[in-house]
């Protein structure tokens, strides 16, 4: 259980990264991904990568420069504008649905309009899933320069779409739903130079 913890990525640029292990027994029509970075760095940087052996960027969250946020499905990708961060925690929340092909993201609690995305797209479920790094081949292909640098926390992944509520209840860090990754019972690998210490204040 990690709660009120984070992960330390302490170095910048950084070859370490953590791998999560969820139990898929399907591919996915519907997903959330949601976590919680702070960091510094002006340059881009890999949140969350989720790759299959066919598709690198399955899932990816992306951030190329402070002001923006890049949501992958499948290879493609759509592009959130945001305020340039005060230099505080950002929460992040990613949600997709096959059926329609819609994009949602929400920044703190607040939803950003929704965008297409991968419509009839089916998400692969034997993943190599990695935090602090982007995988340009499944499990590896690591670029130092898309390394994540900072404090990472609150990282979950459902099987569905969350609704706003939900959204805001992730946000705020009230009680979820059961996840395929839950911060609160998360299964993983520290793979180098990233450390495990209490939350320095909520």
């Amino acid at each position: 259980d990690l709660y009120r913890k984070v992960f330390v990525f302490r170095k910048d640029p950084s070859d370490a990264y953590v791998v999560l292990r969820a139990r898929l027994e399907q591919p996915l029509h519907n997903f959330t991904v949601c976590l919680r970075s702070y960091t510094d760095l002006s340059r881009p940087h890999s949140l969350f990568s989720y790759a299959t052996k066919a598709q690198d960027n399955e899932i990816l969250l992306f951030k190329p420069k402070p002001e923006e946020y890049r949501f992958y499905v499948g290879g493609k990708f759509v592009t959130f504008r945001v305020p340039e961060g005060r230099r505080d925690w950002e929460h992040v929340c990613a949600s997709w649905e096959s059926a329609t092909g819609i994009a949602e993201f929400w920044l703190n609690g607040k939803p950003w309009p929704r965008k297409g995305l991968q419509r009839g797209y089916t998400v692969g479920a034997t993943a190599a899933i990695l935090l602090g790094q982007e995988q340009d081949s499944f499990g590896g292909g690591f670029d130092l320069y898309n390394s994540f640098s900072g404090e990472l926390t609150d990282v979950y992944l459902w099987d569905t779409g969350l609704s706003p509520d939900k959204m805001r209840a992730a946000f705020l860090s009230l009680r979820l739903p059961p996840a395929l990754l839950s911060w609160k019972s998360l299964s993983y690998e520290v793979k180098g130079d990233v450390v495990v210490k209490p939350r320095l204040r909520e």
